[in-house]
């Protein structure tokens, strides 16, 4: 490249900056990129804190679960890479109090726990019952101290207990010192119901209740040294996997945050998907702002690109000439917008304020690089084309104002502006599903909008005869005269409106769906064990402490022992997890109908016939045991055998606290099964003592809490929702920017016009009517076709990437051609207000 170039470049880009030209496009960068930028920065922190944060629902990073104590080998890699452990040992045993004939015997779910317990989250214990029962307590320091125990406060009544007795575990009597408010990792399985007891594992051993033939869960926590930095914890994951494999290890599971909880799993799925819905619906504004912005500058530059090539510039040294200008000017851009977007993020963790974790990890360089590379591709791909465009503008512009269509060259261009977009929408969210969703939404509504927008246009020309109103016929030339102009304002404005409605109306139907898959009102009790007679006694005296609804389900255990006539042996499943469900007994229930939650996903809800046994079965589990549609399933229930063929597969919201079940088999099959019943309810606050009242009458029952539970998700839930409200209300700056570029993309020859109507006689009044009338026709069309877009895209989202149930609401058209005519009056009375006011003459020659 020649210096001369170079030099004359550098002036046309002092020269541009100094008349404004290149100002809406550094806007437009700066606010793209910072949008970007902001919302990567805090995303790529308020995840990592989000993670780290529900890694307390485990106790821990890393849980490693085994029937039998673990090999020294595996402690010993741990501490050679500079993890952190901790040690449980849980198992069933009886906890005993009082003497003779006062004495009183409860199942307790006993927890010996070692120093350093939980790495990850906060347990919380307290002396007051009432404080317990409300999840109210302090931060524990340490454990248990040598010969005493904390205790559930629902261990307290059957045993006649209060904090100061003692009670009997094994050969070893303890004090019961403090009752456990919350319990971080106890987690909802069947196997936690018991109430707990919970002692320093060097007394373990002097229980004696630990032998070769105690069925014990032998977990070892391990938790990096930093919890803002995890990522040593996916190395000794793969070494430890390897290891078992090798050595082929039996009875051990590992589970992480991903396999262990799938309930808060599956919230934190959600939360990603919808910050990266924030990221892709700022993508798109960015790119249209981008695109405007290129298309007003190159309208704008028309007559200085015919000056220089009758100076003697060819073709290639025009368009090298602005493709460095735009380089300069996306290069300064992107860093002023990465800058502000890291400042923006500050903001944003401010505005949020105690709903976030104190501490979230510290910023990574990725935003900044993806939002430099975000504003040179979108800078490529959507302004290349119309300075390609400049290097075509013919010599005789300077007198005849024409400008000749667009090249092949430029219109292949178009296409690599597309490409980039997908490319930048996959990178943005490292989804493909919800990418392509959001891309096919954006490039369907740019070509539906388009023709709509044509159609509207061809209308249009019967109307302009039948229309006897000054106005209307000044309107319906103006937009007839720029046909192309006015699709481009349409399909723009409606592209900026749809985001601008799913970033709004759209969005607060997805975030109460969201917000109902958890709902505040979940059960927040489950009872099991509850015998056939006791059945309707133990109802009575639920709904006695304000239950309403209360659910009674069928439970029998059973063992998968065979599937299409071929024995379940240790060989069949190779999968830990398949193994482990292989190996243990199912909880079955039978049902007549599908239960509330559940959703038929394939073959059909089974009819109960007699002699005729049919299983539903929970999708996640079929396809770990790789169960499909038609198989027979045979389940050895206390010596009784059922075959029951497989007629449908569930989907289960786990996050919901119902009672849940992997597989459902019709009742006219398990008459004679040996049944227990159990149920799930919401206990108002006004029954807290029911549980000490159904203990009593009934010490075979246990009654478990899990409001302690639904709180940890509730908690992550409004924190996630919190923060993707605030990056919605961010992502609207570049939305404006959006509607702004649209309506004074063709301001310059509105002007023109305008100046020439009125010195052709034409009033000021008459030319504000039909202004009016044409940012009117324009903006309610626009406001129409994005409040479709808009649904469309909503009801995708739904549908197919949050799976929400979807309910299209009346009032996003009624906003959109509300907003939509709204903006485009306001846009065009703030860019022509001042031509009306000047002379004619005047107008004309600032518009030259």
């Amino acid at each position: 490249m020649r210096l001369p170039l170079l030099i004359q470049t550098l002036r046309m880009t002092a020269r541009d900056w100094r008349a404004g030209e290149l100002r809406f496009l550094l806007v437009a960068l700066i606010v793209a990129v910072s949008a970007l930028t902001a919302v990567g920065f805090f995303v790529d922190r308020m995840r990592s804190g989000l993670n780290r944060d529900a890694h307390q629902l485990l106790g821990a990073d890393l849980l490693v679960n085994a029937d039998q104590p673990l090999p020294a080998a595996w402690r010993a890699e741990a501490q050679r890479r500079g993890l952190v452990l901790a040690d449980t040992v849980t198992f069933p045993s009886m906890a005993q109090a009082g003497q003779g004939k006062d004495s009183q015997a409860v199942l307790a779910s006993v927890k010996a726990v070692s120093t350093g317990y939980p790495l990850r989250g906060q347990l919380r214990t307290t002396t007051s019952p009432d404080d317990a029962s409300e999840a109210l307590g302090d931060a524990a320091e340490g454990i248990p101290a040598a010969g005493t125990v904390w205790v559930d406060v629902n261990l307290l009544p059957p045993l006649r207990i209060k904090v100061g007795s003692t009670i009997q575990l094994g050969d070893k009597t303890f004090k019961v010192a403090r009752l456990i408010a919350t319990e971080p990792d106890r987690g909802a399985s069947f196997s936690n119901f018991a109430p707990r007891v919970m002692l320093p594992l060097t007394d373990l051993k002097g229980t004696g209740l630990v032998d070769n033939y105690a069925r014990v869960t032998y977990r070892m926590q391990v938790a990096s040294a930093s919890p803002n930095d995890i990522a040593p914890i996916a190395g000794y994951e793969r070494w430890l996997r390897a290891r078992i494999e090798a050595d082929n290890v039996k009875g051990v599971r590992i589970e992480t945050l991903e396999n262990g909880r799938p309930e808060m799993r599956n919230t934190l799925d959600r939360a990603e998907r919808f910050l990266a819905l924030v990221s892709l619906l700022s993508a798109m504004l960015a790119a249209v702002a981008v695109a405007m912005a290129a298309r007003r500058f190159m309208q704008r530059h028309l007559d200085a690109c015919a000056m220089l090539r009758c100076l003697g510039m060819t073709q290639n040294q025009v368009g090298l000439m602005f493709l460095l200008e735009f380089a300069l000017v996306g290069l300064a851009g992107s860093v002023l917008g990465v800058l502000a977007g890291f400042g923006a993020h500050f903001v944003l963790l401010e505005m949020i304020g105690n709903l976030i974790p104190a501490e979230l990890p510290p910023v990574s360089i990725l935003p900044a690089l993806q939002g430099i590379a975000t504003g040179m591709l979108l800078l490529v791909g959507f302004a290349l084309p119309p300075v390609l465009q400049l290097r075509n503008v013919p010599h005789n512009r300077v007198i005849r104002r024409e400008q000749a269509a667009p090249q092949p060259m430029a219109l292949i261009t178009y296409g690599l502006g597309i490409a980039v977009f997908f490319a930048l929408l996959l990178w943005q969210a490292g989804d493909v599903r919800l990418a392509m969703l959001t891309a096919g939404g954006f490039l369907g509504g740019l070509a539906v909008f388009a023709l709509v927008g044509w159609l509207c246009l061809q209308a249009l020309r019967r109307l302009r005869g039948a229309a006897r109103h000054q106005g209307w016929r000044f309107a319906i030339t103006s937009l007839q005269r720029r046909p192309g102009a006015t699709i481009v304002q349409v399909v723009s404005l409606s592209l900026g409106l749809m985001a601008l409605l799913v970033l709004t109306v759209v969005r607060g139907d997805l975030m109460q769906a969201w917000r109902l898959s958890t709902p505040p009102d979940a059960p927040n009790r489950f009872i099991i064990n509850i015998q056939p007679d006791q059945k309707d006694a133990v109802a009575r005296q639920i709904r006695s402490a304000g239950v309403t609804e209360l659910p009674l389900y069928p439970m029998i255990r059973g063992r998968l022992t065979a599937v299409n006539g071929k024995e379940v042996t240790a060989t069949t499943y190779t999968d830990p997890r398949a193994k482990s469900l292989s190996d243990r007994e199912f909880n079955l229930s039978s049902v007549p109908d599908l239960p509330a939650g559940n959703e038929v996903v394939a073959g059909r809800w089974y009819d109960d016939k007699p002699g005729m046994a049919e299983a539903s079965v929970e999708q996640g589990i079929a396809n770990t045991l790789r169960l499909k549609l038609g198989d027979t399933l045979r389940f050895d229930m206390g010596g009784l055998a059922v075959d029951a063929r497989v007629t449908s597969l569930r989907k289960l919201e786990w996050g919901s606290m119902r009672a849940n079940f992997f597989v459902i088999i019709n009742p006219a099959a398990m008459r004679d099964a040996p049944t227990t019943y159990m149920t799930a309810f919401r206990l108002p606050a006004k029954g807290i003592g029911l549980a000490n009242t159904l203990t009593r009458q009934f010490p075979n029952l246990t009654v478990v809490d899990v409001s302690g539970i639904i709180r940890q998700l509730q908690e992550v839930l409004d924190q996630v929702v919190t923060a993707v409200e605030f990056l919605f209300l961010f992502t609207l700056a570049s939305g404006v920017l959006v509607l702004y570029a649209a309506l004074m993309g063709s301001q310059a020859e509105r002007t023109r016009e305008a100046g020439l109507l009125r010195a052709l006689g034409a009033t000021r009044g008459q030319l504000a009517q039909a202004q009016r009338i044409e940012f009117a026709l324009v903006g309610g069309l626009s406001g129409l076709l994005a409040a479709s877009g808009a649904a469309a895209l909503g009801w995708a989202l739904a549908e197919y990437q949050f799976k929400f149930p979807w309910h299209f609401d009346p009032t996003v058209w009624v906003a959109g051609l509300v907003v939509g005519a709204a903006c485009a009056l306001i846009g065009g009375w703030l860019g022509l207000r001042n031509v009306l006011r000047q002379p004619p003459l005047q107008t004309l020659r600032e518009a030259t």
